[in-house]
Parts: structure tokens; sequence; C-alpha cells
């Protein structure tokens, strides 16, 4: 079981001081909390991809890159990448590239977006949203699996004999999420590809992502993948902690009430009635997030939500001491205690380089620089005869 953060990148006044930080302070703060995050014990950091104000995280993968330079263990990843508005090309390079920064230290989540102004800045519709994001991910799977790709669509030039460079680390792509809020045809795209699934569980009621997520397991398993038991599901989740129930509600109202997604809505109570909002002492937290797994069965990442709605980066910093120091030991003792031996463990690289190659040396992909531009049309990528032979049958 994986545990950590996920940022959606806002720049959102402080309702108790007053002050909006520069967006100068919002990058250096995150970078910031990520590290915090690896100190007080958490396993994995998220950023979203956001390119229009009151945002600042318009290039996951630099902040990413950065974070992993700074931290040993680490997970970097996205909440969410836009597999809609960005080429999957670049896509297929950029994240490659971030994989080998960090050592394998990194995976990704991919989601259509829901900003409708966005699409046309760059070049698209969010009408054709859906087919877009199938037709897209489609080639994406394939530019890391494959060494040359031809491939032909409806959204993007066609590709002939076409490398992405550099090929994924020991040839084992990142592993993907797809991120959903309310739609089953991305839970049956998680599915149809054997991915995991990730529900953003913050803003509705259990049973909407109860839903989606049942939806996931039995397609994950109609296409073969496993059982609906195995299939990798993650989570979100709010949460904002006090010594005590009354010190953690006191101290969060002015930023529920005022934050740009919820204010001037149901009042606080009502709306951790309704949703998976947390607030209160780290017990509450604690049997507050055990609920999810009551309610969604196994699974493998959960990742908070901790620093939106104008939150000073001084409150949130203590905040993960105590979600770090009381909450996740907690939860991770628990959550493996009713742990099905069904359930999947959190994938990471080096479970994915043991799928593909078990105890032989993993594929390192090299140009072939006998065959000078590829001028036979064939891969130009080879590999040692001695390579070739130690690795196992697919």
């Amino acid at each position: 079981m994986q545990f950590g953060i996920m940022s959606v990148s806002d720049i959102t006044r402080d309702p108790v001081s007053g002050y909006t930080p520069s967006e100068a302070e919002r990058i250096d703060g995150i970078t910031k909390i990520a590290v915090k995050a690896e100190e007080v014990g958490l396993d994995v950091f998220a950023i979203g991809e956001h390119h229009n104000p009151p945002f600042f995280s318009s290039s996951p993968t630099t902040l990413l890159a950065h974070i992993a330079a700074l931290t040993e263990r680490l997970i970097v990843t996205t909440s969410t990448t836009l597999i809609t508005t960005n080429d999957p090309v670049r896509i297929a390079e950029e994240y490659a590239m971030l994989q080998h920064l960090s050592k394998g230290r990194m995976d990704l989540m991919l989601g259509r977006g829901n900003t409708a102004p966005v699409y046309p800045w760059f070049g698209q519709d969010i009408r054709q949203g859906l087919p877009l994001a199938l037709e897209n991910y489609n080639l994406l799977h394939r530019l890391w699996r494959e060494d040359v790709v031809d491939w032909e669509g409806n959204f993007r030039s066609p590709l002939q004999g076409f490398t992405s460079t550099p090929r994924p680390l020991d040839d084992v792509p990142p592993f993907v999420w797809h991120g959903s809020i309310r739609t089953p045809e991305i839970a049956e795209q998680a599915a149809y590809y054997g991915n995991g699934y990730f529900a953003n569980n913050i803003f509705w009621p259990k049973d909407h992502y109860k839903k989606l997520i049942d939806f996931y397991r039995r397609r994950f398993e109609a296409h073969g993948h496993g059982s609906q038991a195995q299939a990798i599901v993650g989570l979100g989740g709010q949460a904002f902690i006090g010594k005590n129930s009354q010190d953690a509600h006191d101290q969060f109202r002015p930023y529920f009430n005022e934050a740009p997604v919820y204010g001037n809505g149901p009042r606080m109570e009502d709306f951790e009635e309704m949703t998976p909002l947390s607030v209160g002492s780290p017990q509450e937290v604690i049997d507050k997030t055990l609920t999810f797994r009551d309610a969604f069965g196994d699974y493998q990442r959960q990742l908070f939500l901790v620093d939106h709605a104008g939150l000073p980066l001084g409150m949130v910093l203590d905040q993960l001491e105590l979600l770090g120091g009381e909450v996740v030991p907690v939860l991770r003792k628990e959550l493996a205690a009713r742990r099905s031996p069904e359930a999947a463990d959190a994938p990471t690289h080096a479970s994915l380089v043991k799928a593909k190659y078990g105890d032989a040396e993993p594929r390192q992909p090299r140009p072939n620089a006998n065959r000078g531009d590829n001028v036979t049309g064939g891969s130009p990528y080879q590999d040692s005869d001695a390579a070739v032979a130690s690795y196992p049958t697919l």
C-alpha cells in the first residue's frame, strides 16, 4: 500500500491573513512540500497539470524531475497528465526522460481534463475529448512498447518508421493510472489495458465512486488481466488534521468557507458527512479513511490533498508531520491486517522489471551506430547476441 499527497497547484488567497502568494512562492513551496513528504515517511508525491490561472503546474515533468533529484525514495507522479491536449509523442518522450532521471521512481496518471477553454489553446475540440483520449493513449501505449511505430489516426499527422527517444528505462514503460472524476469510459480504458484506475474520491458521495470502481474491477477481469480483487485501484481524499476535532474544525473552517471549489456551499460538517472530506483528530482521519477500504475493497494507493484553498506553507508542513507521524503508520498497519491475500501489490518499476525479465538482465536499448540513420527501415536499436539469448520468452 502506497500513501502520499497530491496537489492541484492552485494559487489561492489565504482568507485568514488576506495574503496571496506569488507564483514563485508557490513553486518554491511545493518543492518543500514534496521533500517534506519523503521526510515524514510518505511514498508518493503527485502534481496536476494546468495551463490557466490560478494554477502554476504547466510543466509537471520539469517540476517532478527537480523533486526526484532532491529526494531518494519518493515516487513522483501526476494527477493528472492531459492525454487530450498533449501530443502523445511528447508525453512518451518527456516521461521516459523523467523515468531515466528518477531511476524509475515515477509513474503517471492520465486524464481528459475538464476545462473547456484549454482544448482550443492546443488546437483541440472538447467535444472530441473522449475519442481523442482513446486514440492518443493507444498511440502512447505503442510508442513505449515498439521501437519503430507506423501509425495513422484522426487527430494528428501519421507516423512512419518513428522511434520515440529515449526508450523507456530497462525497456519497461512507466506504469499508467487513468484518473477519472465521473465517467465510466476512462475506467473501461484502464481495464482494457490492464492499467491502474484512480478515483478522485473528493467531491462526491462514496456511492458515486463505488459505481465507477466496481465497473472498472468487472471490466479488468473481463479483459483477462486477473480477478476483480487483483485490479489496481488508487483513491484520492482530503484531510485536515488537528490535535482534536474542535481545533481542526476551527482552523480549517475559514479555508473551507472560501475555497474556490466548495466555498459558499454546504456547511463543512454537511460536506464531511456527504463526501470523503476528513477534518478532525488523527484518529478521526484514520477512522474515516478506513471506511474507504470497506466501501471500495483493497486498493493500492491513497493520496491526500493537503495544500489547497490558500492554506499557508507552514500549516501544510505541519499537516504533513501529523499525516506521516500519526495517521499513515496506523493506516499501514490496519489496512495490511484487513488485506485479502488475493489483492495485488502497488506496481513499481522494480516489480514491472521483474515481471518482464524474471532473473535475466533487463534490455538496455542502444541506438545502432552501424546502421547510420536507420536507412534499412528496420529498428534503429540492436542488442548483443548474449543479451538477446538471456531474454525470457514472453
